[in-house]
């Protein structure tokens, strides 16, 4: 399956349509349905309904596989560049909200004394974009928080071969306003909470999908949509009643209780995350390491 005419297809997909897909690629439309209908001969089936442009059944289930594979082909394209170029006089750190805490600018700061040549650049942005950036070279070294149980994985795109290592473990608790009902517990079970209000901050706090496999329970409606990396504005919001949040503990807001969950038992992890490290990027990223 040629690339180039995968990643046509996941641009027509996304804009519904052959002449805004063409504007977006540099492709005349000629060329955008030619390359269409080499991919559906290649593969034998339609992939797309032309007027109006929808996707097939067929067309779906090649969306899905789309992403995951021009994700590992972009890392391996930055992989090997990262072996084969020379060493890098900038290094991104891209990091989550919370993994992006005080202990991180103390890392930095040490570091950019060390090597005073080599420029750092910090960026705070989502898991996804975070692992999707490390893979694609366009972040040196990634550091990812989120809640899971203690035997387990955090949840990750599948990037490719990026190694990871665990810094950082505390208690993961529910934010509750201090007046809700529940503020006052010592500790609850997440299953607890299926019916109440969450806010659904998915770059921040864990999101609401999680949730469900988490406590093995639908419900967990969200009241609130936040799609900010800003802590403090969730935690406003969470004082404010607008809904509830799974986050690190302990919690230090005004007018924010955090209870720790206890069944299932959870944990809050920060992972450092990267592929093929050139040096000054190595340097960071051991700085980090406990």
């Amino acid at each position: 399956m040629d690339p180039h005419l995968l990643r046509t297809f996941v641009t027509v997909a996304g804009t519904r349509s052959f002449s805004a897909a063409a504007q977006e690629l540099g492709y005349t439309q000629s060329a955008v349905s030619q390359q269409i209908a080499a991919l559906e001969s290649d593969l034998g089936a339609t992939l797309l309904h032309r007027r109006p442009v929808a996707l097939t059944d067929a067309g779906a289930r090649l969306l899905e596989h789309a992403g995951p594979i021009l994700l590992r082909l972009s890392a391996a394209r930055a992989d090997v560049v990262r072996l084969s170029g020379e060493p890098a006089a900038t290094v991104v750190l891209g990091a989550t909200p919370f993994a992006g805490s005080t202990r991180v600018a103390a890392v930095l700061a040490s570091v950019q004394r060390a090597m005073p040549r080599v420029r750092f650049t910090l960026l705070l942005t989502g898991r996804d974009a975070v692992a999707a950036g490390v893979a694609t070279g366009t972040l040196d070294v990634g550091l990812v928080d989120g809640v899971t149980a203690p035997s387990d994985p955090l949840p990750l795109p599948d990037a490719g071969q990026l190694a990871t290592s665990v810094l950082v473990e505390n208690t993961a608790v529910v934010a509750f306003p201090a007046g809700h009902p529940f503020a006052g517990r010592r500790s609850l079970g997440l299953a607890d909470l299926a019916d109440a209000t969450w806010i659904d901050a998915p770059d921040v706090a864990t999101p609401l999908p999680q949730l469900r496999a988490l406590a093995h329970s639908g419900g967990f409606r969200d009241g609130f949509c936040y799609p900010g990396t800003d802590t403090a504005g969730l935690l406003a919001l969470v004082a404010a009643g607008a809904g509830l949040a799974l986050l690190p503990g302990p919690v230090t807001h005004p007018g924010v209780v955090g209870v720790a969950v206890t069944l299932p038992r959870l944990v809050h992890r920060v992972e450092l995350v990267h592929g093929s490290l050139t040096p000054p990027a190595r340097v960071l990223a051991e700085a980090f390491r406990p």
